[in-house]
């Protein structure tokens, strides 16, 4: 057999790559104020389709919005009103750090911590990139 014949069979067998951008849609935050706070009512939905701990994307949220927070059940409530559009936006800065693979671009990843180090592993591609820790 002819070397493109055997590649184009090979070709074939290989499994259709899924675009990511399509099967992942960062959630939106449902947000309402009530007094000086800002309640997420679907927080613990967004950690798990991010598939990260509810803490960390919250202690990623106070340091980015300068505010106090914390869990109350499926909802993270804010010490301070602010917009639902920023909170999206810190949201999707959130998941260009710690979720999307540096390499690939996918969200198929998970964090692991090595010693005193943070680390983005993707579970598609291999690769694996230190992440900022978030103080």
């Amino acid at each position: 057999m002819e070397y493109e014949t055997l590649l184009e069979k090979a070709y074939e067998k290989l499994p259709k790559i899924e675009n990511h951008i399509d099967r992942f849609k960062i959630p939106i935050a449902e947000t309402i104020v009530q007094g000086n706070q800002t309640i997420i009512k679907n927080f613990s939905d967004i950690a798990e389709i991010l598939r990260r701990e509810p803490s960390h994307i919250l202690k990623f949220l106070t340091k980015e919005l300068a505010t106090p927070a914390g869990i109350d059940g499926k909802r993270a409530i804010l010490q301070a009103k602010i917009p639902q559009k920023m909170i999206q936006q810190k949201l999707e800065a959130y998941v260009t750090d710690y979720v999307f693979c540096r390499e690939c671009k996918r969200p198929d990843t998970k964090l692991m911590k090595e010693g005193r180090i943070l680390f983005l592993k993707c579970e598609a591609c291999g690769a694996k990139s230190s992440v900022k820790a978030i103080k």
